[in-house]
């Protein structure tokens, strides 16, 4: 009997299981459901023989999968070499593998892409679809993807409570790196931590512009001059003028697309303080960004396991070589539904935050970004304070 697989790659989210979920629960739909199994760290467990089998594992503990952190199958980045591409052909072959899903972001779509066309190549009946998902939301075509919704959730909470706590005891600079990469997404959710004129984030910088030192520090100087602190949030890619993480250190420099400072938040607060003598500190909360369950956003996590759903749907209606992509039907009341794209219109493509999704001072975001973002991230209730402190 047919098979189908399932793979999940790249840096994973509080709902990547969902999308796992998904594809479980609606193969159980299925009057004829193939058999399912799960690929530990990526395709390279079916090489290995490292296979999880899905369709033998109790409804309880899916159940509890589709709501855990991480990446169940567990993930990966690596992609495979030509000779693991054919070796993979021969293996799908061998145990009569139909159906591919694999749940990722751009480098998993890419893979994907791959994989489909060596399979047409080899001249071997492959259906391989792609479940959107990265934290940075930045996938072509989708209105959004799965993951980004809970990350800007987390941090809104995260600059909100930071900015309590900067309120109550301020060191006169905190500048805090928010993950994202080459994208302002995530960074731009910090904007929904705010409920009062004076709450944190005061800046928010996005690297789809560059920030330049002397604007960056004439920004601080303002805000701090009127209500004597500053909170800074940007991306963890951002640069300055001349393309440089301002001193910070590089991994892979050489990499255009992957390169990502290791420290920027604190190599910003060292400059501030050299040029303007206050004193700064910083904070990364890192990879606490993407995994945290604590704020998961409702929407984000019901869309996972539909996209999830959706790639069963799309494999029995005979796609191939298509990603699951979200399409957004109504802003108010919130409404989305699902269709599919081309993985040659989203493998190796990063979609950016528009400009109008910046204010006109880059240094902040506008109400049209927040207009969009609102029903993914979900609502934020600022706290009690008692004023004048």
């Amino acid at each position: 009997m047919a098979c189908a697989l399932i793979a999940q790659g790249g840096g994973p989210t509080t709902v990547i299981n969902g999308s796992l979920y998904g594809v479980w629960a609606e193969l159980r739909n299925l009057t004829a459901p193939p058999q399912l199994w799960g690929c530990r760290h990526g395709l390279k467990g079916l090489l290995t023989g490292s296979l999880i089998d899905l369709t033998s594992e109790p409804p309880g503990l899916m159940e509890g999968i589709r709501v855990a952190p991480g990446a169940a199958l567990g993930s990966s980045r690596e992609r495979l070499t030509s000779g693991e591409l054919e070796r993979t052909i021969e293996e799908l072959r061998r145990r009569d593998v139909r159906w591919f899903f694999t749940s990722g972001g751009n480098g998993s779509m890419g893979a994907a892409l791959e994989l489909q066309q060596a399979a047409s190549d080899a001249g071997y009946e492959l259906q391989v679809i792609g479940i959107p998902k990265t934290v940075d939301n930045d996938l072509a075509v989708t209105d959004h993807t799965p993951g980004y919704g809970s990350a800007g959730r987390f941090w809104a909470h995260a600059a909100r409570d930071m900015g309590m706590d900067h309120r109550a005891l301020p060191s006169p600079i905190l500048v805090a790196e928010v993950i994202g990469r080459n994208v302002g997404w995530v960074v731009a959710a910090t904007s929904f931590s705010r409920s009062r004129p004076d709450d944190a984030p005061h800046l928010i910088y996005c690297p789809e512009r560059p920030l330049p030192r002397a604007k960056l520090i004439g920004d601080v100087e303002e805000v701090y001059r009127r209500i004597g602190r500053v909170f800074v949030c940007l991306c963890e890619g951002q640069l300055d003028e001349n393309g440089h993480a301002f001193d910070a250190d590089v991994d892979r420099p050489d990499s255009p697309k992957d390169r990502l400072a290791s420290n920027l938040a604190h190599a910003v607060a060292k400059f501030i303080t050299k040029e303007t003598g206050l004193r700064a500190r910083s904070e990364r909360p890192g990879l606490l960004g993407r995994s945290s369950s604590a704020y998961v956003s409702y929407v984000d996590q019901a869309e996972a396991e539909e996209c999830g759903r959706a790639a069963v749907r799309a494999a029995a209606a005979g796609a191939r070589g298509q990603m699951i992509a979200l399409r957004r039907d109504s802003n108010s009341p919130y409404a989305s539904s699902t269709f599919l794209a081309s993985l040659e219109d989203v493998a190796g493509r990063e979609r950016k935050m528009p400009d109008h999704f910046i204010g006109a001072e880059g240094n902040d975001v506008t109400e049209a970004y927040r207009d969009y973002a609102r029903p993914l991230v979900g609502p934020v209730a600022g706290h009690a304070y008692f004023s004048g402190v």
